[in-house]
């Protein structure tokens, strides 16, 4: 199954509250942080959620 590597690279500061409970579940706390999620539905709508803060990439 695919893999998702999300990157944190601009604050929640001023966002609203749904785009920072999105970067929490995702597990993202501050600029700078990685993660590794499986690519699934659920994580591709939190994704959604918060485009102009991260970044995305495919990894196997």
């Amino acid at each position: 199954m695919a893999r998702l590597k999300i990157t944190q690279v601009r604050s929640k500061i001023g966002g609203k509250q749904n785009q920072r409970d999105s970067l929490r579940s995702l597990g993202l706390k501050r600029i700078g942080d990685v993660v590794v999620k499986e690519d699934r539905p659920e994580i591709r709508g939190m994704v959604t959620v918060v485009t102009h803060l991260v970044t995305v990439e495919e990894v196997d």
